[in-house]
């Protein structure tokens, strides 16, 4: 009987161990987009995916899309860093003067492709944004595609900006939508529909990638990109994760977050974006869209204008401490060195 004792006590130790070791956890990944959209549907939802199935199908998490949760676009980052939710996908500049480290990837024509882009701002930040971000885990930094203007009447030339409303995504591009002679409002992109369709604005600041989701090829017909391997602007983005939910995991847990974190993880959310360029790009060709592209002495002038926003950066971070001119060399470094110009 004894004996009998002993074996059931060091079977349910056992059982007891081993249910310790296979602890089951389930995890909220909040966004603001519709579930259709580029990001939520290519890139979250795969990412999601392969965590789960990494993790044995111990760690289960629910995608919440569209502000399922509760707040608004810039309160994404407070609901990760104060545990409200456990992951979050959100766009940087909402949160403007929070990150400023990051703004040197928003200046104007500095940026590629969304893939090389991203694996450039995740290296940099990883030298330079690393402390401002101390509040959350970060699984990825990432960028989008070439930023592009999306107008109701057409924009040829740098004069046609003159007095146009226009959206801006940050507090840098608004600045630069002002030094193009345009008026920006700052607005969420979910909010980009209603605001079209009202007249609040004539034209928005985002890339192609973006438009199925918000309707903005059925909203305006005119669509002006920029000559060269430069887009006008990038937005920055990054998918973070709430510590308390992070360190709430055994060790092994960790390690399958850990793994799918990181330049790769950046990587594959800017290529999805790449690739949703394309289907924005043909919706508006589908539909007989105006696609303009600025030639090489039109983009110069564009450039040019804009110019005196970098040095201003620049001058503004030294402000802060900070090496602003650094900052920028490298951004541009790293830019050149994952688009294959180094």
């Amino acid at each position: 009987m004894k004996l009998k004792t002993m074996i059931a006590a060091a079977v349910a130790l056992g059982a007891m161990t081993a249910a310790s070791f296979a602890q089951e956890v389930t995890l909220r990944f909040h966004q603001m987009l519709p579930p259709q959209a580029t990001i939520p549907s290519k890139a979250i939802k795969p990412w999601i995916e392969k965590v789960m199935a990494d993790s044995g199908g111990r760690i289960k998490i629910d995608q919440f899309d569209a502000m399922a949760l509760g707040g608004t676009p810039p309160q994404l980052v407070d609901q990760v860093t104060d545990g409200v939710v456990d992951f979050v996908w959100t766009v940087i500049g909402y949160t403007p003067g929070r990150y400023p480290a990051t703004e040197a990837f928003e200046l104007p024509f500095f940026m590629t492709k969304g893939e090389s882009t991203s694996r450039a701002f995740h290296e940099y930040c990883e030298k330079y944004c690393a402390k401002e971000f101390e509040g959350m885990k970060v699984i990825a930094w990432h960028a989008h595609g070439p930023g592009l203007i999306h107008s109701k009447n057409p924009v040829n030339k740098l004069e046609d900006m003159n007095g146009l409303k226009i959206r801006g995504g940050s507090r840098m591009i608004n600045q630069l939508l002002e030094k193009l002679g345009s008026t920006p409002v700052g607005m969420p992109v979910p909010a980009v529909t209603e605001a079209l369709s009202k007249g609040v604005i004539d034209a928005t600041t985002i890339p192609w990638e973006v438009t199925p989701s918000v309707k903005v090829s059925e909203l305006v017909k005119n669509h002006t990109g920029f000559s060269g391997a430069n887009g006008l602007y990038t937005q920055t983005f990054v998918v973070g994760m709430s510590w308390a939910a992070y360190n709430a995991l055994p060790d092994d847990l960790k390690k399958v977050i850990d793994a799918n974190s990181g330049i790769e993880t950046a990587a594959m959310f800017g290529k999805a974006m790449d690739d949703g360029d394309a289907v924005g790009v043909k919706i508006a060709q589908d539909r007989g869209n105006n696609i303009i592209t600025l030639d090489e002495a039109e983009t110069k002038r564009w450039k040019d204008a804009a110019a005196p926003l970098v040095e201003g950066w620049i001058a503004e971070m030294n402000g802060k401490g900070l090496d602003g001119k650094a900052m920028v060399d490298d951004a541009r470094a790293l830019i050149a060195k994952y688009s294959g110009s180094m």
